[in-house]
């Protein structure tokens, strides 16, 4: 009896000890095969030559030709340059507006606030190709509500002097598509980092602002040295997904430009020049060294802000 009740037990403890992992099984079988087996398909073919049109057997090792021919590619380096110009132009706007606004909610619309930011947060669970479909009909040259608006205000004495009588071209230009593309962007995702901060500010207890209201603080010097230093976890947390997200951008140029990069391809972005790279030139390889390319750089940038925006360790400054 003895002999049974510890085998049943031992048992019963083994059976328990695996049920975690039997529930992390069908997560970690699927992320395997379509998360961590993609990742090391692509680290082999950046070091391979090879056209999926002529099959499998086709692959031939070039060993880091695929790299040298990137670094040295003029089209690479210029879609890497409209890829950090978009980044900043649209990622920077997001949190200098996002931080004060969040902060005005916060403060100011303590009764209509949920309202407020479901209307901020709609662009950004509203579907990528809608929005960039209604922002060709607004950047529309001849019928779009925004160049309608600025021959508008051309009209005005002063002002009107300093913009276009007959509108911008923005979709037609190398000049004026980066701007729209960045407007896209921008007004898509800074309601996501305003609800982001919104939520970091409802964590600071409400007695700091009270005891600095009663010590003669006004509305700004309790936001910027009150409100920014404790929000400084929050701001790395927001700008690490801004240079993840910019430094990724594809869908929003993809679709403005016909997924061609627009007007002298002021509007390619690197994610969108690696498509292009594998599926329009047929070249995988090549296509994979610019993904671990990129990888490096948003890798080292993301740890380049992180070290720049950390919180501030008090107790090794004042050791």
């Amino acid at each position: 009896m003895n002999r049974s009740r510890e085998k049943s037990v031992l048992v019963r403890s083994r059976s328990m000890a695996a049920t975690p992992y039997l529930f992390l099984a069908p997560f970690m079988v699927i992320f395997l095969v379509f998360g961590f087996a993609p990742i090391l398909f692509s680290l082999m073919m950046a070091f391979l030559q090879w056209d999926p049109v002529e099959g499998l057997g086709a692959m031939r090792f070039v060993g880091l030709s695929n790299f040298d021919f990137t670094l040295h590619d003029a089209w690479f380096w210029k879609s890497l340059g409209n890829t950090l110009w978009l980044a900043i132009a649209s990622g920077v706007p997001q949190h200098v507006v996002a931080l004060p606004l969040a902060y005005f909610i916060h403060r100011v619309l303590r009764r209509s606030r949920s309202v407020v930011v479901g209307a901020y947060f709609v662009p950004y669970i509203t579907s990528t190709v809608a929005i960039a479909i209604m922002s060709m009909a607004l950047f529309s040259t001849d019928y779009g509500l925004i160049n309608e608006l600025i021959r508008a205000v051309a009209r005005w004495p002063v002002i009107g002097a300093l913009l276009p009588p007959a509108g911008i071209d923005w979709l037609g230009s190398a000049q004026g598509l980066k701007p729209a593309i960045a407007i896209v962007v921008f007004w898509r995702f800074v309601g996501f980092n305003t609800v982001l901060y919104l939520a970091a500010l409802q964590g600071i207890p409400e007695e700091i602002f009270e005891a600095s209201y009663l010590d003669g603080a006004g509305s700004g010097q309790r936001f910027w040295f009150i409100a920014l230093p404790l929000l400084r976890p929050a701001i790395v947390f927001g700008v690490t997904l801004s240079v993840i997200g910019g430094l990724q951008l594809f869908e929003e140029p993809f679709i403005l430009t016909g997924g061609h990069g627009g007007p002298a391809h002021a509007g390619m972005t690197t994610a969108m020049y690696m498509y292009r790279t594998a599926f329009e030139f047929n070249d995988v390889g090549a296509a994979s060294a610019i993904s671990w390319l990129l990888f490096l750089l948003v890798g080292t940038l993301v740890i380049g802000a992180y070290r720049w925006l950390k919180p501030v360790d008090t107790e090794s400054r004042s050791s």
